[in-house]
């Protein structure tokens, strides 16, 4: 299974972008020995849509059909780590072929724009930064790796 952040707008310098970019290598890492092809960023320029719908519609527009598709939303659930290293696995061992986990723009996702059967995840009822999400999502996705090659990084 190929693992894809995909984040409306671009980072491209800063603390932000060297932690995320840190824990994308660390999780590039660990991605083959715990069965997964790859792990990658996409960065999305909004620049030029128009209204929250057409930021909805560049951002998963082009998520091929039977990929999983994981939507950052405040009104998500709040999986525990080790509660998304066993769905990561489970969807593996599904024979998913793709994951994409998406941010939104700074107005969130169009609810008409979502294609049914969008899994939504928070971290939290908390308002967040949209660089520090895009950080703790790479360091959830490393730790989630890390956790399926039995790393000592995550602690209970």
């Amino acid at each position: 299974m190929k693992i894809i952040l995909r984040a409306g707008g671009i980072i491209r310098s800063g603390p932000e972008r060297e932690m995320i970019d840190d824990y994308l290598q660390r999780a590039r890492g660990l991605a083959r020995g715990t069965g997964f092809l790859s792990v990658e960023e996409q960065q999305i320029d909004l620049r030029s849509a128009k209204s929250r719908s057409d930021e909805t519609t560049t951002l998963l527009g082009d998520v091929s059909p039977g990929a999983k598709l994981v939507i950052f939303d405040e009104r998500g659930k709040t999986p525990t780590s080790r509660q998304i290293s066993k769905t990561f696995a489970d969807w593996r061992d599904d024979g998913i072929s793709q994951l994409v986990m998406v941010i939104g723009g700074a107005d969130g996702f169009e609810p008409s724009a979502i294609p049914p059967g969008t899994i939504r995840w928070a971290f939290g009822p908390q308002t967040w930064p949209h660089k520090m999400v895009r950080m703790m999502a790479a360091e959830q996705i490393y730790r989630a790796l890390s956790i399926l090659a039995r790393t000592p990084y995550h602690r209970d």
